[in-house]
């Protein structure tokens, strides 16, 4: 759940943009064909993701998109 927290802060939404940025500039300016068509969509995802607060790997560790625990129910 550490990585969850860390990901929800503003640490992780700046990680998340940063990264993307630099997938989309490889995917763009670099790669070129389909590889470079696919890194720039999920540096474009991960953009997003930074920009809107969601972390697409935080239901690995059983949380929602936005990093709060899911709810135990029976």
């Amino acid at each position: 759940m550490e990585f969850v927290a860390f990901m929800r802060g503003t640490s992780g939404r700046a990680l998340r943009i940063a990264v993307g940025l630099v997938l989309a500039a490889v995917g763009i300016l670099g790669a070129g064909g389909l590889w470079g068509i696919l890194l720039a969509v999920l540096g474009g995802v991960m953009i997003a993701a930074g920009a809107f607060n969601f972390c697409l790997l935080a239901p690995l560790f059983h949380a929602d998109l936005w990093g709060r625990p899911k709810p135990t129910g029976h």
